[in-house]
């Protein structure tokens, strides 16, 4: 499937923002505490945007009537580097179970994203707990007859994950819980060097086969393949100012043409990229910006190409 990241800390409307852009399917970031130690998750750690059926429940309706869907996701950057991830933030793993089925229930949702990155990739205690936490849930699916989907999202090197995004896999196979989709970040890599950033998607991919193959030797190569979702960050990215001579890390239109023919034929399990609000061409230029890519480009032109 095709899901793009819709940010949900902005003022946009999410049903008219799939409307507009074609996306049928999107991931809602991000979900969080309001501060470190609580148990209750909130859109954007907001208690004016608290998980409630009020809250995006209409909206979801709607992209539902058209024949979509929306991914809760947990954590990313913000939360990730403040302790204010779920499982980062409360040590009780009932109750981050409790607040993963909350969100479930709230909003009929067959699939949840857990973006762990920065601080919260470190933290062992934390990635043991959240997946504890989310085998309890899945026992809890299962009993419900309730499908439900766990989506891993982790940042990656060119040449595929480093140790400690393997670390959160190998606990989550350690805990027994069935991880659907392990959704590599191919962007913001941070090391000084220019870079092609579709070759450098597709190498990342085959690493992360790679590391699925240890870590499933049972598994098909189609099945692994399956297994494997990419997020690109459309445009020129965070880290895409840092050359003398120019952007070092740009996600051109081109490159979203190439790398959606080559997840077509590879199968993919998921193609994302970050995010809705910056696909539009309203700063030429600009690395990083939240609500335009820094590239030329129409309204929606990346999601129109890779959905």
């Amino acid at each position: 499937m095709f899901a793009p990241y819709f940010q949900t800390y902005t003022d946009a409307n999410p049903a008219e923002v799939s409307k507009a852009s074609g996306a049928r399917y999107l991931t809602m970031a991000f979900l969080q505490t309001a501060a470190t130690g609580s148990c209750d998750v909130l859109w954007n750690g907001d208690p004016a945007t608290p998980v409630d059926r009020s809250v995006y429940g209409p909206e979801i309706g709607r992209i539902r009537a058209s024949g979509g869907d929306v991914v809760p996701s947990f954590g990313g950057y913000s939360a990730d580097s403040t302790a204010t991830e779920i499982a980062d933030s409360c040590t009780d793993v009932g109750r981050i179970a409790a607040a993963y089925q909350k969100v479930i229930t709230t909003y009929g949702v067959t699939r949840l994203d857990m973006d762990i990155e920065d601080a919260s990739l470190d933290n062992t205690a934390a990635v043991d707990r959240r997946n504890q936490a989310i085998r309890l849930v899945q026992r809890w699916a299962e009993r419900q007859h309730r499908p439900l989907q766990i989506v891993y999202t982790l940042p990656t090197a060119p040449s595929g994950l480093e140790p400690n995004a393997i670390n959160v896999l190998a606990s989550a196979i350690r805990y027994g819980v069935r991880v659907d989709i392990v959704n590599i970040m191919t962007f913001d890599y941070y090391d000084d060097q220019a870079h092609d950033m579709a070759a450098d998607t597709k190498t990342a991919a085959y690493g992360l086969v790679g590391t699925l193959r240890e870590l499933y030797p049972h598994r098909s190569a189609a099945q692994l393949w399956g297994m494997v979702g990419i997020t690109e960050m459309i445009g020129i990215d965070d880290y895409g100012s840092g050359g003398e001579t120019g952007p070092l890390e740009v996600f051109t239109l081109a490159d979203a043409r190439a790398v959606t023919r080559w997840a077509h034929e590879h199968r993919i399990g998921e193609l994302s990229f970050w995010a809705l609000g910056r696909d539009n061409g309203g700063c030429p230029g600009v690395a990083g910006s939240d609500d335009c890519s820094g590239v030329a480009q129409r309204p929606y032109e990346f999601t129109h190409i890779m959905k």
